[in-house]
């Protein structure tokens, strides 16, 4: 669907003829299998096995079953799998986008954070209050959250740009568990809202925010000597040679050659003008 890819870590994992086999794919194929196992148990009774491989934090503590922790998205019933038809075709479209940009080990990393992180804050939150949890739906809703959060200006349904969409989806999310008093599912879609995009934004993929840049210079390490830049070689004009300027934009141009201009994040743009400039004062 968007096809960019950035990172050096991705390539397929196989290939079946001339399909590639990405992370994504084998991820939609596990819970796929996972959805028809569940239907098969629970048509021949046998749905309580189930009950076994969903979070819940008593067993957790008290029995230490902490399986639970990672079997607890891969909790299919059968009573809601048109949602999850839909939840399978958008992982499989946005998640391949992400996997595609922050590479395989990065996209494995995303995935694994998404899926433990609410459990391990349900379990603590289980010290007060029992909780429990099944399926993958704020999972998956975290990839596309990552996914907006690396291209905010495309335009998804309706022309809807990522960015709107994945606040006003994040919305109706919300007022929905808040109407029904959904405390600890609450808790879940948010852990994985901002999970996604903090991994993002982390990895320098996300918009330029003046805030969470301004934090992470607070919080990063000082540097204890002045770093002089570089001369570089100067001409027989006298002037300086600038940096291969056609290499550093490649990505930016194959950016909107693919999206438009207007997928571009803030930085990205001023980048493209930096070294349009330089192209100018070059040709000057």
């Amino acid at each position: 669907m968007f096809g960019v890819t950035t990172s050096d870590d991705y390539r397929p994992v196989a290939w079946m003829g001339r399909y590639p086999v990405d992370v994504t794919t084998m991820l939609v194929g596990v819970h796929v299998a996972a959805a028809i196992l569940a239907a098969i148990l629970v048509a021949f009774s046998a749905g309580s096995i189930l009950a076994y491989l969903q979070f819940d934090s008593a067993a957790v503590w008290y029995g230490g079953q902490v399986w639970r922790l990672l079997t607890y998205a891969f909790v299919h019933w059968p009573s809601g799998l048109l949602w999850f038809a839909v939840e399978m075709y958008m992982l499989f479209v946005f998640g391949r986008e992400v996997e595609r940009f922050i590479g395989r080990r990065a996209y494995m990393a995303l995935y694994l954070i998404l899926l433990v992180a609410p459990a391990v804050l349900l379990t603590v939150w289980g010290l007060w209050q029992r909780s429990a949890l099944a399926g993958s739906p704020a999972l998956h809703f975290g990839i596309f959250i990552a996914f907006a959060t690396i291209y905010p200006r495309v335009e998804l349904f309706l022309r809807i740009m990522a960015k709107w969409l994945a606040l006003i989806l994040a919305a109706v999310y919300t007022f929905q568990l808040l109407a029904y008093h959904a405390w600890s599912d609450l808790v879940v879609v948010w852990t994985s809202i901002g999970a996604a995009f903090l991994f993002i934004e982390f990895r320098g993929a996300g918009p330029e925010l003046a805030w969470w840049n301004t934090l992470k210079e607070r919080l990063g390490p000082k540097p204890k000597y002045h770093v002089l830049p570089k001369m570089r070689p100067r001409s027989a004009s006298g002037r300086t040679e600038p940096d291969d300027v056609y290499t550093s934009i490649d990505p930016i141009l194959d950016k909107i050659s693919k999206f438009g201009i207007g997928s571009l994040t803030p930085s990205e743009r001023r980048q493209l003008n930096r070294e349009r400039e330089r192209l100018l004062k070059k040709s000057q």
